[in-house]
């Protein structure tokens, strides 16, 4: 019998800015950043406004993660120190494994009419794996299945396996499933995530129940302020919902559909020393990736 998990924190993305003057919002980053392993941070770039987004991330350095980029609407220009170049269009993902260490640039130019979605996941590399060769997988919209689920419901799968569907980008360190899902109104989904990892979903359009019990357990209202809810509580856009233990989760919508993003990863159990665009073990570890940076030997392959 399926154990559905629990929500054990509610956060709504908060607004902060990034690179050379990008408006967006933090679902979550570096507080708390054992309670999301081996994820570090989700931000959510959707703007209106081209002064927002136009300013871009600028050439910078990564080493000892990966970042996960995915495009809505409108599209991303980038090139990185490995010679890759191109653009990002709308459903397209980039997951680049900055292991070693890469500078790359990532300049959202929006759509003609000045529209600009999309959001951008860092999840964790391992000790054994944070000095490993860096590589870029670009995946485009038309590589990205979609599996049709109970209830109407569908989901684009980005990594991991839905039944005997299995996303585009594969052999990653953390086993990490990435998912974009639909529910349409008046359904219910339960969809199976494994016992062991940590399960996330960031809700992008629509309203949902994300447990049985259609609570509101620590739900964060405004900074570090925990409340509980005794009537049922709908999540809407921008919403993180935070999972405890079980080994599926179950999302009801009443008369609207719902559409998040669902994320699910192996913990790693590690020290994290973290400045910035650099995440290793040690903060010895951090003083010579910024060293190297600084001295220009922080490019390792070629």
């Amino acid at each position: 019998m399926a154990r559905i998990r629990p929500i054990a924190l509610v956060l709504r993305s908060t607004p902060t800015i990034e690179g050379a003057g990008v408006h967006l919002r933090r679902a979550f980053g570096f507080h708390e950043v054992e309670r999301f392993d081996p994820f570090l941070l989700l931000d959510d770039f959707r703007s209106d406004n081209p002064a927002e987004f136009l300013p871009g991330f600028p050439w910078h350095p990564h080493r000892g993660i990966e970042t996960i980029t995915y495009v809505l609407d409108g599209h991303v220009e980038h090139g990185d120190s490995m010679g890759n170049a191109g653009d990002i269009a709308s459903g397209d993902v980039q997951w680049m494994t900055a292991g070693s260490g890469i500078i790359h640039q990532e300049m959202p130019k929006g759509r003609a009419d000045g529209i600009m979605g999309g959001f951008q996941l860092w999840a964790n590399l391992p000790a054994s794996h944070k000095m490993m060769p860096p590589r870029y997988r670009g995946v485009l919209a038309a590589e990205i299945p979609t599996v049709h689920l109970e209830g109407g419901a569908s989901a684009k799968v980005v990594a991991g396996r839905v039944g005997d569907v299995q996303g585009p980008v594969r052999d990653i360190v953390t086993d990490p499933l990435y998912l974009d899902v639909s529910v349409p109104a008046g359904a219910t989904l339960t969809f199976p995530v494994a016992p062991d990892h940590t399960v996330l979903a960031y809700i992008i359009d629509g309203k949902g129940y994300f447990d049985p019990r259609r609570d509101a357990f620590g739900y964060e209202a405004v900074g570090v302020n925990y409340f509980e809810l005794d009537r049922p509580c709908l999540f809407d856009s921008r919403h993180l919902i935070v999972y405890g233990a079980g080994d599926s989760v179950e999302i009801t919508t009443p008369d609207n559909s719902v559409r998040f993003l669902l994320f699910a990863g192996k913990p790693i159990h590690e020290p994290i020393a973290w400045y910035g665009p650099i995440v290793m073990n040690t903060q010895e570890e951090l003083r010579v990736a910024f060293d190297e940076y600084r001295n220009g030997t922080f490019i390792k392959a070629p």
